[in-house]
């Protein structure tokens, strides 16, 4: 008896050294393959070269002009039609004659990918977002016709401030289209007698109060003896050395006269270099709670109704450098509504020497925001954590309920053994979920192989394989597994994805049993680490796309997109995880208006739409093979019925798909990298207000 430990033991290490063997094999078919791919790299780099230096090359340089100035003159991808259909060279002339040379040339270099740098965004600040006198008339004529004028106050503390700095912040604010302020500064007992001359200038206004402490408390004392002076409807913060848009608070009252119940309000912003030169400019998406959790992505300008702040008792004054994190999160927590304004409103002077409190105390700026941010989840079993790629930056890490609630993949397949094979090694051997079954769907594989492993894997008592025979429709496929389900979330994975880490599964569960929660998604990567995969973006290309395709892994990307936790409006099918219940209340994907594309930006839109969130984590990380299983769409059929479900989308999903909240109207909607829009679709509220 003694010795049938030993056997199994025996019996236990040979089965490792086995398997030892078989990682080993497959880790050397791996180096081999990217020998051989650096190789072929390497190669088409010097093909490249050797192109480029070619006669051939530079003499068709002009040719390769006509592509983007063709797409220039089409417009908007929407409404793009051919040049040569009828009356369409008279219209990109009509468009030509609207938009100017210079916003044309803007609009070709971003088509060539040119429109990347500070360079690009000055040349857009002067072609887009520059007023012209037109322009202040028409707003000052808005603003006389507006049935109320709610009073902004705006609250600046300052501390030994830099005379020139502070005026032009001051002037900002006594120079706006909309005369309707009040200007509240306090003086943090700086003792600077350049400081307090330039504020005796400004009080001679009525609408200008000077407070001046006569002890040194710190920004958030200083802003809060600001607000105790203020008697504005709304409250507007401005730091001392920075800039607002003549038109900021015609905006923001404008915007709160057609929203009643806002309570909050914030806008874009940029940065001013040394020389007062723009840079920098971050468009941000509409209300999202999770992304303001990880940063304070509403930062400048947030304007918040005064009765608000005064139930909040003003800023906390033990979290100096992350004092307005901590008010936004309150804030946004009580406020009725939230509204996002897509117009650069506040120049935040930012570089070497500029001053700003957060910049000189780093560190105990971070420390401070991961103590307030921890604070606000607690109560929901959430712990914070810092970014792995940026510290300042938050992750908040979720529980999964106990017992675990279980989770059922969908995976829906032909043939294609060697990616189906690996995908399931994937769930059943390297993800670490305790209560996960796996649903494979073989719609009419007929290799032996294949049917073969189908019996095999269809033992473990995880896995089940049902068949579904006929023609290829992903929606049907999935809603056919989803109704033969029987646990509480359903996971929609493409038989091309490979498991990279085990926590992956816990991470989107953890997500999606949120109680305002209805998808979760994950950072999908090519095979060769590049992005594949960071949430959908609406409207690019006409219908949507995925937001920083083929990026580099280790890029934070635009202003820490890819790597934080968000709010999207829609997710990839190819790892999609929700609620069975929600599905089939929802009526699932599409299958006969979206058999093959968009169905599953179709179904989050109608979770989005029935009041529940699309969350993109990327603490949730595979490798998708993208199409390796079905090939690319080539076939007149396919890009037949490509097109018919593309109009599909546009007819019902119209006025997201061109203006999708988690993005902007400023930032392209032909690119997936998050460049400038060439020309922005943001609308101008006083246009139109001035004849002649």
């Amino acid at each position: 008896m003694s010795s049938d430990p030993v056997d199994a033991l025996r019996a236990e290490l040979a089965e490792e050294r086995r398997r030892v063997v078989e990682l080993e094999q497959e880790l050397a078919r791996a180096r081999t393959q990217a020998a051989r791919s650096a190789q072929e790299a390497q190669s088409a780099r010097a093909e490249v070269q050797v192109m480029r230096a070619s006669t051939s090359w530079r003499v068709s340089a002009p040719v390769r002009l006509v592509a983007p100035l063709r797409t220039a003159l089409q417009g908007p991808p929407q409404t793009r039609t051919s040049l040569r259909r009828p009356g369409a060279l008279r219209a990109a002339a009509a468009h030509l004659q609207e938009q100017g040379l210079r916003r044309t040339l803007l609009r070709v270099r971003q088509e060539l990918g040119r429109g990347q740098g500070t360079a690009d965004y000055r040349s857009w600040v002067e072609a887009y977002d520059t007023l012209s006198d037109r322009d202040r008339t028409a707003i000052r004529r808005h603003v006389e016709e507006l049935h109320e004028h709610p009073v902004v106050s705006v609250v600046v503390p300052t501390y030994r401030s830099t005379p020139a700095t502070l005026r032009a912040a001051l002037d900002s604010v006594t120079q706006q289209l909309y005369p309707h302020w009040q200007l509240v500064v306090c003086d943090d007992a700086s003792g600077d007698p350049a400081t307090l001359a330039v504020l005796a200038e400004y009080e001679t206004d009525a609408r200008v109060v000077v407070v001046r402490r006569t002890e040194n408390g710190g920004i958030a004392r200083a802003t809060n003896d600001a607000l105790a002076a203020a008697t504005g409807d709304l409250v507007a913060f401005l730091d001392h050395d920075d800039v607002l848009a003549p038109h900021a608070l015609y905006l923001v009252a404008l915007e709160v006269l057609r929203h009643p119940e806002t309570d909050v309000v914030y806008s874009d912003e940029d940065k001013l270099d040394a020389d007062g030169l723009r840079w920098e400019p971050h468009f941000k998406p509409a209300f999202d709670p999770d992304l303001l959790l990880a940063q304070n992505y509403l930062n400048h300008l947030t304007v918040v109704r005064r009765s608000l702040l005064e139930e909040l008792g003003g800023l906390s004054t033990d979290l100096d450098g992350a004092q307005d994190h901590d008010l936004v999160l309150r804030a946004t927590t009580r406020a009725r509504e939230v509204r996002h304004l897509p117009y650069v409103l506040y120049h935040w002077r930012q570089h070497p020497g500029s001053g700003t409190y957060s910049e000189s105390q780093l560190d105990v700026a971070t420390d401070a925001m991961a103590r307030l941010v921890q604070d606000h989840v607690a109560a929901d079993g959430g712990v914070v954590e810092p970014s792995p790629w940026v510290r300042r930056w938050n992750r908040v890490v979720w529980p999964v309920p106990d017992p675990a609630p279980g989770v059922t993949v969908v995976v829906p397949t032909r043939d294609r053994l060697e990616l189906l094979r690996e995908c399931l090694r994937g769930l059943l051997e390297r993800t670490d979920y305790p209560a996960l079954q796996v649903l494979v769907v073989d719609n009419d594989s007929v290799e032996p192989a294949t049917l073969a492993y189908l019996e095999e894997v269809g033992r473990d008592a995880r896995v089940t394989v049902l068949r579904s025979p006929g023609p290829f429709n992903y929606s049907a496929l999935n809603n056919e597994a989803v109704r033969a389900a029987t646990t509480p979330l359903v996971l929609l994975l493409n038989n091309d994805i490979v498991v990279r880490e085990p926590g992956w599964l816990a991470e989107m569960v953890s997500q999606v049993v949120r109680p305002d929660v209805g998808v979760v998604g994950a950072r999908l990567l090519y095979a060769d680490e590049r992005v594949q995969h960071a949430g959908v973006v609406l409207g690019i290309g006409g219908v949507a796309g995925h937001s920083h395709k083929y990026a580099n892994p280790l890029d934070t990307g635009y202003f820490g997109r890819p790597v934080l936790v968000q709010g999207v409006s829609a997710v990839t099918g190819a790892c999609l995880l929700t609620h069975r219940e929600l599905f089939l209340e929802l009526g699932g994907l599409d299958e006969v208006d979206l058999a093959v594309a968009f169905n599953d930006v179709d179904y989050c839109l109608r979770v989005r739409s029935s009041g529940r969130r699309v969350v993109y984590t990327p603490f949730a990380e595979l490798y998708h093979l993208e199409s390796a299983s079905r090939g690319l769409e080539e076939s007149p059929a396919q890009i037949a019925r490509f097109n018919r479900e593309s109009a599909v989308m546009r007819e019902r999903w119209g006025p997201w798909l061109r203006d999708d909240p988690a993005y902007n109207l400023n930032l392209s909607d032909t690119h997936e990298d998050f460049r400038l829009a060439v020309p922005p679709r943001v609308g101008h509220p006083w246009e139109g207000r001035v004849s002649g």
